[in-house]
């Protein structure tokens, strides 16, 4: 055996016992309550709100152990991260191609920690062997360009969702804030086809009310709407109609609420909006279709002062690029203060429980009914 692979197998070997080390203090710090309860977050990530970004951006994500053992103590077993192209001036493929290589060598990275999730059976392996799984999905399907084959690459690679639109218009369908409200283009109908033929989950998170409700029709499978609200219980463009909600659910798709200032027209939600719109998707959709995709991580802000500062100049870029959201200003937060942190699950959890729910529709609706969706689209 060579030196290089003998010096590689050490530090594989290293990295692998610090990792089962910060799971298995994280793993003490679960609630015995919830400690068997899957969790999956349809739409999250692993990133540190506390890093200023200064310097040049750089694809690759910084995975210190403060955030791998935040994301151990939340209990999670699996999260949907964004990466690859979203908005901006870069070639959306390349980005792509680049992103899903740097999550890849983090996944080599930190093997002890995570698991890189190409069907169920990795996220019952993450559950079982205190890992996290990764599902990798898109926020935007700009970087299909005009060629259906880089779909197949995509999921060659391990993209396992795809949601067809941001909040602008792109040449596939009409984003949540395009004003025509056009629906799918002749080009988007075969996106969809493609990706059901790939066992992609096609996600309308994002999407215009159009875009939704034909992708649920012409969708050979149950589509997902993984990070959305009620429209009925807070009137912002993000989120979704009772219509919209119905016919996902009735076709078999998952819904998932997130953790946003959109739960609430003021912009300054509260863990009883969260509620609030959850109960409302479970009485229209039913118990069976509704989860959680928060849209946030798991790890809490330090300095809330410099944060607020970072956000605001973030806000008015998004605004700047045309890629806002009615209802997103300086002073509205992308989580829901009271609902952070590693224990954000088992409180909501615990919120439900203390409204009457059962202890069988928290678990469906903390990762269960994710979880059956996945094995319906990934088979």
């Amino acid at each position: 055996m060579s030196l290089t692979l003998d010096r590689r197998t050490l530090i594989l070997s290293t990295a692998a016992t610090a990792g089962t080390l910060v799971a298995e203090a994280a793993s003490a710090q679960t609630p015995d309550r919830w400690r068997d309860a899957l969790i999956i977050n349809a739409l999250g990530g692993l990133a540190d709100p506390n890093v200023r970004g200064d310097g040049p951006p750089s694809r690759r994500p910084v995975l210190d152990p403060r955030i791998l053992q935040d994301a151990h103590a939340s209990g999670m077993a699996a999260v949907n991260i964004t990466l690859g192209y979203v908005a901006g001036d870069e070639d959306p493929f390349e980005a792509s191609i680049s992103d899903i290589a740097a999550w890849d060598a983090a996944v080599r990275a930190h093997p002890a920690d995570l698991i890189k999730v190409w069907g169920v059976e990795d996220i019952l392996r993450a559950k079982a062997e205190n890992r996290i799984g990764l599902i990798y999905g898109f926020q935007n399907a700009a970087q299909v360009g005009d060629d259906l084959e880089r779909i197949d690459i995509f999921a060659d690679l391990g993209v396992r969702v795809i949601q067809l639109t941001y909040n602008p218009a792109n040449h596939i369908g009409d984003g949540a804030m395009a004003p025509e409200n056009r629906g799918l283009s002749p080009f988007g109908r075969l996106v969809i086809e493609r990706l059901n033929a790939n066992r992609i989950m096609v996600d309308l998170s994002h999407s215009g009310e159009q875009t939704c409700l034909e992708a649920a029709e012409v969708s050979t499978r149950p589509i997902s709407i993984n990070h959305t609200g009620c429209r009925a219980v807070a009137d912002l463009p993000r989120n979704k109609t009772d219509e919209e909600l119905r016919r996902v659910a009735s076709r078999g798709g998952f819904i998932g609420i997130y953790f946003m200032p959109f739960l609430n027209v003021t912009g300054h939600a509260t863990p009883d909006d969260v509620v609030a719109h959850i109960e409302h998707a479970v009485n229209v959709c039913g118990e069976d279709h509704v989860g959680i995709g928060t849209d946030g991580g798991v790890t809490p802000i330090d300095d809330m002062p410099a944060y607020l500062e970072r956000l605001a100049a973030e806000v008015e870029a998004r605004r700047a690029a045309g890629i806002g959201a009615a209802g997103e200003r300086a002073d509205t937060l992308p989580f829901v203060p009271g609902l952070e942190g590693p224990d954000q699950f088992f409180d909501l959890a615990d919120r439900l429980a203390a409204r009457g729910h059962s202890r069988a529709r928290i678990e469906k609706i903390l990762g269960g009914n994710f979880l059956a969706f996945a094995r319906e689209i990934w088979g």
